[in-house]
This record gives C-alpha cells, sequence and structure tokens, in this order.
C-alpha cells in the first residue's frame, strides 16, 4: 500500500464551529487528516494510506464530508507522493531551484 500527502483547500476558511466540530469526530482522530489554520485561509493536510492516488483522495474527502457546510475547491498535490511513491518523471519531479513546500 502506498501513502499519499496532498492538500485540500476548502471554499471557505472554516468557521470556529466547524474547525470545533473536526476536533470532536473520530474520523480524524488517526491524524491522518489535519487542519491548518492562518489568517483567513484553512486547508487540510492529508496522508493518507491507499493504493490509489484516487483512493487516498476519496478516503480524504469522505472524512471532510462529517464537517457540515465544508466543501473543497481543490486539490493541491505534493512533489513528494510522486518521488516517495516512486513515480517521479521530468513532468512531475519538483523544480531543484524553488522554494521548498
Amino acid at each position: 500500500m502506498r501513502s499519499w500527502h496532498f492538500f485540500m483547500h476548502p471554499q471557505e476558511p472554516l468557521t470556529p464551529e466547524q474547525s470545533d466540530t473536526m476536533d470532536h469526530l473520530d474520523c480524524f482522530a488517526d491524524a491522518c487528516v489535519g487542519l491548518d489554520e492562518g489568517p483567513n485561509y484553512s486547508r487540510f493536510s492529508c496522508y493518507v494510506h491507499a493504493d490509489t492516488l484516487l483512493d487516498a483522495m476519496n478516503e480524504a474527502l469522505a472524512r471532510v464530508e462529517e464537517i457540515p457546510g465544508v466543501q473543497i475547491r481543490s486539490i493541491e498535490l505534493t512533489p513528494y507522493s510522486f518521488d516517495h511513491n516512486g513515480m517521479a518523471t521530468a513532468a512531475t519531479a519538483p523544480d531543484p531551484f524553488a522554494d521548498p513546500v
């Protein structure tokens, strides 16, 4: 089984009520999907074990569905997943001159 790392960006930053709800849901207790928050933004940091990237995304999305009103706007893949899973190519390998993630 592979491990995948990606970020899910919600349509809007989570409200304090949504963050509180997430803190009390068992589906987030294993820390495979965590919440990063800052001034005017929220994102879910996901580190999911699954056979395929699609399975990993579906697993993370199913967990986020438990938080009322949260909609995911985009999913950002990290170069780490491709490198870690032996899938890095010239098209997916990180730019050696880019800022680290």
